[in-house]
């Protein structure tokens, strides 16, 4: 198999030491509009076709979560002296949607943090050159959800999106952002993201090149959550011969990286892209180690704090540490719930076998 290409976009926690005083999350992702999207995923647990949650909000008259836009700039206003560096908006849901993104924007601005979006590629609203023009000069890095290599199959995954519109919007994206650069601004990195599974796996080469040709830095997926028993086959860990050929992927991918650069001679980057070990088990990989915890902070629409990006009603299962709107996140983040977990999360079924652990060395 080939070496991993250990180069970052900017922003990553690799990036460099930050000063600070006081300790803190490098990242926080606020959960700004989880029941708002315009696309229907199929592995998304808020908007599959599969999912009951946006008709039993319905049947149960609740309205839909939308953060205060007060919730982000307090949380902003407290993390001086912090390591805070980053914020993201809700990756649950279409965060382009939300009514406060300019806000949100402005905020980035004033406080001297970036911003890392992950967003369907549809660009709603505005259109991409619009968007772009707002979003570039405040951003580290924007993943744009992207699960296959052909139109057939990422309009099989992403139920409404239209491929060749999500092509022409990236690529009007990136126009955008190269200008910017060009004329001395910032230069965020683009990724395309996708969610690892039988119907899209193999085509994952074939993302690497389409990225190469498109000026996208990098390619990031991770392994389905199974959410609903319609998409247990789709789980690439669910037997030896889909783990064997999962692996055969992994190094056409590679190979794809090296073969397939980018316009300046550099490679794709691949992460979270590597190869499973059939004898791990539930384990992802042996001594594969949480990202997240001591590291980064989730706060849901309702201001409750959140370890992880753990499926909603699992993340639940690790505890209850507090809500921001009557507590500071640095309390909890100090307090004694969150230390335990942090120290003792290997005891927990859901962090043994969760899908976004990493290897050491990845």
């Amino acid at each position: 198999m080939a070496q991993k290409e250990t180069t970052l976009p900017s922003g990553s926690p690799k990036a460099g030491p930050v000063p600070c005083e006081k300790p803190g999350p490098w990242r926080i992702t606020f959960d700004t509009n989880p029941d708002d999207c315009n696309l229907h995923c199929i592995m998304c647990e808020d908007h599959s076709p599969h999912s009951n949650t946006q008709t039993d909000r319905r049947k149960e008259g609740r309205p839909r979560r939308r953060m205060d836009i007060g919730l982000i700039r307090g949380v902003l206003a407290e993390s001086a002296g912090t390591p805070l560096r980053e914020i993201i908006p809700s990756t649950m849901g279409e965060p382009l949607l939300y009514r406060h993104f300019d806000e949100i924007l402005d905020l980035c601005a004033e406080y001297g943090v970036k911003l890392n979006l992950t967003t369907n590629g549809t660009f709603p609203g505005r259109g991409a050159e619009a968007w772009a023009d707002r979003i570039v000069p405040v951003t580290s890095d924007v993943k744009v959800s992207w699960n296959g290599a052909t139109g057939s199959t990422q309009e099989s995954v992403m139920l409404g999106s239209s491929w060749e519109r999500v092509l022409e919007n990236v690529r009007t994206f990136i126009r955008v952002r190269d200008a910017h650069a060009a004329g001395g601004g910032n230069r965020c990195s683009v990724t395309f993201q996708m969610t690892f599974m039988e119907v899209n796996y193999r085509e994952l080469p074939g993302v690497v090149r389409l990225a190469a040709e498109m000026s996208v830095d990098r390619v990031k997926g991770h392994h389905l959550w199974v959410h609903f028993a319609q998409l247990a086959g789709q789980f690439l860990r669910r037997s030896p011969e889909a783990i064997e050929g999962w692996n055969q992927v992994v190094d056409q991918a590679y190979l794809a990286a090296e073969e397939h650069r980018l316009p300046d001679g550099s490679r794709v980057v691949l992460d979270n892209v590597f190869r499973l070990d059939p004898n791990d088990g539930d384990d992802i990989s042996a001594g594969a180690e949480c990202p997240f915890l001591g590291k980064e902070a989730w706060v849901a629409s309702d201001g409750r704090f959140n370890p992880c990006c753990a499926p909603d009603a699992l993340r639940r299962t690790l505890g209850d540490f507090g809500n921001v709107n009557g507590t500071s996140l640095y309390e909890i983040w100090e307090g004694s719930e969150y230390q335990h977990l942090r120290e003792n999360h290997m005891e927990r079924s859901l962090c043994r076998g969760c899908n976004m652990r990493r290897p050491v060395n990845s």
